[in-house]
This record gives structure tokens, C-alpha cells and sequence, in this order.
């Protein structure tokens, strides 16, 4: 099958080469055309170089171009993917240091909060440049694959203002699913209802989550026939390693009875309840791995990870060459997307959707998560019906928070966007609204090079901060590196454990997705 496929921030390492990977894995699309394309010359130089060694090292038809020309790699694409970072390693550094200033203390900040609200003012216009090329030189009725965070407001902004079918993709719901996998495990041989040197697959174990990208809830759990959601929280509660790890998740699940997809780390930023007061941070993280609520966790390993690969990217290209037959591929929905839609096999997994009915009490026009599957007639999304109150309340405000997020990325309405940060739950917990005010313009004002739309807004954010200053009404900032931060280590650090580091910088899950 003969079609092509755009990558868009082809110059990130972990998702450009495992989803092409996983694309090659399906013998009937191993005569694709890749076109990948970036915005750094030398990221991109560097990944096409390991790409096209995979496509030499396999033997297969697939051809490989590579261009900065982004109109270009997206004309006669039959598919776009976005995996890029719009502002790249130092944007992000902002979307967390600003906010630490005004006490937000975030773990990712890269889906809601204040460093979130701020990626989708960056990103929004960028997708909406690829829109415009995909309306105008793709093929008719492409589809554009979305793995750019924040997911759900990137692809509401596609959807309503792109005018492209744009579904968001996410390994969240995956790597929850292990987690309930291994606990049911675990419990099932306790009951002498598994071997003791069995092991379950995800697949074995039954499950519905919905609800909004990062903040979805496992609404069915069930194993051979047995509900397991009334059993969770003690199994969770007494598992040797989540309970240490996923105390946030645990509370969340004892408190609404449903577990959340989302890591430690992430959840506890998206709710008001655990990084309010710095002194309380310690007690609902876990230091072992960034992903379980580290101050800026996230932001440290993405930039370990960018560092080790700059560094060591000769020793990459000596690495053995791919094999495709003894290839394990991944569990990012992309490739299983692409295969369902070209050859007719049916794949079932959760993807970020346009609500229209499916979650009845979210809004409608929302982006939800929810399960659905693919085969040769599309891609369709069954009704889930309403949530559970508790779940549906903690998504509807992170949904209007996303809305008045798009609404001011589209519209350059930084009235709106000083709302959106106000009504966000963290925010709006640590920050009173005189805070809120001039954290949103200082954010303004450093991301300037990325902001094309709020150019005229600008000067005028920078004035009210000298106008606080010169008056004595600047809010009292905080001098904190935050709660639980981490050194971001060197690459001379890095090389002492080489797999590790190599490991990081080639993944696109840089969390724990898999069993």
C-alpha cells in the first residue's frame, strides 16, 4: 500500500523513530513514504540519518525524505502526525520556573495549569499554520494524528478553527491499564485463581476509561467475568510499589471511587488538593522516578534526554541495525490507527475525540478520551453516557479552563487568558487574582518569540509589570527551586550509567507505559 506520511517535529527522537518503526512493522505498509520535517536543520539531520539506517538495515520499499519546507513534507500526505514542542527546551523551562515564583509548583506542566494554559498559546497557532497546509495541499480528507501536548486543547483548536479531522493520541490510558493489569495479578494468584508464575496481559483484563486526556477514569474494570473496580483501592492500598508511588491516584480513588489514567505527577497538578501548600508536596510524591510528582520532573528529563543525545548521537548511528522480524512494537496507537484504516483489521483503543454526545455530562465540543475502534470505514467512538458526578465535575472545570484557553490562543485575548488561569484548579488554589494577573503577563512577556498572535498585546503586559514595580503594588515572588526538584545532571553525569541515559533519550514515553 503505497501512501505517505508527514511527520511534523520529525526532529524528536523517541516518537519519530518508534512510530516509524511500528508503521514498518505492518507488512502492508512498508512501501510508505515518510516525509519528515522540523524546524532545527540539526535535529532533524540527526533522526533522518538513524530513520533512513532503519530503512537500509530492513530491506523494505519504504522511502524517506526530509525537508525544513513543512508544506512540502505535508503535500499528497495521506497522514500527519505532530509530535513537536513549540518553544522547544526553553519555552517549557518558563512554563515552569515563572509559576514557581507565584508558588505553582508543577510536575509536568505540559496539559493544564499555568505552564500548560501557557504551551497551548505556543502551540495552538502552530497547528492551526498546519491545518491551513493540510487543507490546501494534503490529500483529500488526510487525517491529522496529534501527539502534541496539551492534547485536548490542541485538538479542540484543530477540530473548531483547523476545519481538520484531528484525532489526539495519548499512552496514558495504556499505562494505567498495565498498573490495574498487575494488580489484578497479583490478587488472582493470591485467590489460587492464577498460576504463581503466570503473567496477565492488559488485554486479559476489561476496561472503560473516559473522561478528558490526563483526567480519564476507569469507569469498568473487570477480569473473567469478575467486576474488579469495588476490590481496587485495597489492592492498590497494599501493593508494595504503587502504594509508595501513586499516593495521589490511591487518595483520588478512595475518595471517588474510580481510578484516574493519569501518573502520580500529572494528577496531582490538575486538582487543587495536593500541591497547594508546599509543605504538604513530600507526603504525595515519590521521589524514585520523576513521574510521581517531581518538581519539574518532566522538564529535567527531557532535557537530559536532548543533551545525552546531542552529545552521543555518533555511537547511536553504530548501534546494530533494525530487525524488523525480532522488532517489538509499540503500544502508541498510531501505526495501529493507520493499519486498521488501510487494511480493514479492526483496532480498539481510547483516543481524543470531538464530544458530540459521547460523555453526556461534558459539554459538548469538548475533547474527550474515550474508547473507540478502527477499521477500512473510519474511525468510530461508541456512547459512554454520563460519568460519575465526582469525575464529571473535577473534568467539566478543567474543560472550561481548556475553552477559555483555545478561545484566547485563537483569538489573542489575553483578557481570557488571565480567566483560564484564574479558573484553573492549581492556580486558582495557590494564587489570589492581582497574582494571577501579572504571573499571566511576566509569562506573556518572556514567551514573546513564540506568541506571534499576542505581538501587539505584549507591550502593553510589560508595561502594567513596570507600572507595579515603579508603584510598589508587584506581588510578593517566591525564591524556591520548589518542592522536590532535582538536579538535571550533566552528560559526564550521565555516562555513568550509559543504557539509562540512552534509554531516556530515545523514549516517547518517558514515564512507565508498559508491563
Amino acid at each position: 500500500m503505497a501512501i505517505k506520511i508527514a511527520m511534523v517535529g520529525a526532529g524528536s527522537i523517541g516518537f519519530t523513530r518508534r512510530l516509524m518503526r511500528d508503521i514498518l512493522s505492518v507488512p502492508e505498509l512498508r512501501n510508505t513514504t515518510f516525509a519528515f520535517t522540523d524546524l532545527s536543520e540539526s535535529n532533524l539531520s540527526m533522526v533522518t540519518q538513524l530513520c533512513q539506517k532503519d530503512i537500509d538495515s530492513s530491506g523494505v520499499p519504504a522511502r524517506l525524505v526530509s525537508t525544513l519546507d513543512r508544506r512540502a513534507a505535508i503535500a499528497d500526505s495521506d497522514y500527519i502526525i505532530s509530535t513537536i514542542r513549540q518553544g522547544g527546551l526553553e519555552a517549557f523551562q518558563m512554563d515552569i520556573d515563572i509559576p514557581l515564583k507565584y508558588g505553582v509548583d508543577q510536575c509536568v506542566g505540559d496539559t493544564l495549569s499555568a505552564g500548560g494554559i501557557m504551551y497551548g498559546q505556543r502551540t495552538i497557532p502552530a497547528l492551526l499554520d498546519f491545518c491551513k497546509d493540510i487543507r490546501e495541499v494534503a490529500r483529500p480528507d488526510a487525517l491529522f494524528l496529534n501527539y502534541s501536548n496539551p492534547m485536548a486543547m490542541n485538538t479542540w483548536a484543530c477540530n473548531q478553527y483547523g476545519g481538520v479531522k484531528t484525532i489526539g493520541l495519548c499512552h496514558g490510558v495504556q499505562g494505567a491499564h498495565w498498573q490495574i493489569t498487575h494488580v489484578v495479578e497479583r490478587w488472582a494468584k493470591a485467590h489460587g485463581m492464577l498460576l504463581q508464575d503466570a503473567k496477565l496481559s492488559r488485554h486479559e483484563v476489561d476496561v472503560i476509561a473516559a473522561g478528558l486526556n490526563h483526567q480519564t477514569w476507569f469507569i469498568k474494570v473487570s477480569w473473567r467475568g469478575i467486576d474488579m473496580l469495588p476490590y481496587l483501592l485495597e489492592l492498590f492500598e497494599t501493593d508494595p510499589e504503587y502504594s509508595q508511588t501513586e499516593k495521589v491516584r490511591i487518595d483520588v480513588l478512595r475518595r471517588f471511587g474510580y481510578y484516574s489514567t493519569e501518573s502520580n505527577g500529572h494528577l496531582s497538578e490538575y486538582l487543587p488538593w495536593y500541591r497547594k501548600r508546599p509543605q504538604e508536596i513530600a507526603q504525595w510524591i515519590d521521589l524514585s522516578s520523576w513521574i510521581n510528582g517531581e518538581t519539574g520532573g518532566y522538564l529535567r528529563v527531557c532535557t537530559e534526554g536532548r543533551n545525552w543525545f546531542e552529545t552521543d548521537f555518533p555511537n547511536w548511528l553504530k548501534e546494530p541495525a533494525l530487525d524488523l522480524s525480532t522488532y517489538q512494537r509499540s503500544e502508541e496507537h498510531g501505526s495501529y490507527i493507520i493499519e486498521g484504516l488501510e487494511t480493514g483489521r479492526v483496532y480498539r483503543g481510547h483516543f481524543n475525540v470531538v464530544n458530540q454526545g459521547h460523555i453526556t455530562n461534558l459539554p459538548n465540543g469538548c475533547v474527550v478520551e474515550i474508547p473507540g475502534y478502527v477499521d477500512r470505514t473510519g474511525i468510530h467512538m461508541p456512547v459512554v453516557g454520563d460519568l460519575p458526578l465526582a469525575c464529571a465535575a473535577t473534568c467539566s472545570a478543567s474543560a472550561r479552563v481548556q475553552q477559555m484557553s483555545v478561545e484566547a490562543a485563537v483569538h489573542a485575548d489575553v483578557t481570557l487568558l488571565k480567566q483560564a488561569m484564574l479558573h484553573d484548579p492549581l492556580v486558582g488554589a495557590v494564587c489570589n487574582p492581582e497574582e494571577v494577573w501579572q504571573m499571566t503577563d511576566e509569562m506573556l512577556v518572556a514567551q514573546a518569540p513564540w506568541l506571534p498572535q499576542y505581538a501587539s498585546a505584549i507591550p502593553a503586559a510589560r508595561a502594567r509589570l513596570a507600572e507595579a514595580e515603579r508603584t510598589g503594588k508587584r506581588v510578593r515572588l517566591i525564591q524556591t527551586q520548589g518542592a522536590a526538584r532535582l538536579h538535571t545532571k550533566t552528560v559526564e553525569e550521565m555516562a555513568a550509567d550509559r543504557a539509562a541515559a540512552m534509554a531516556n533519550a530515545d523514549a516517547a514515553d518517558k514515564g512507565k507505559m508498559t508491563g
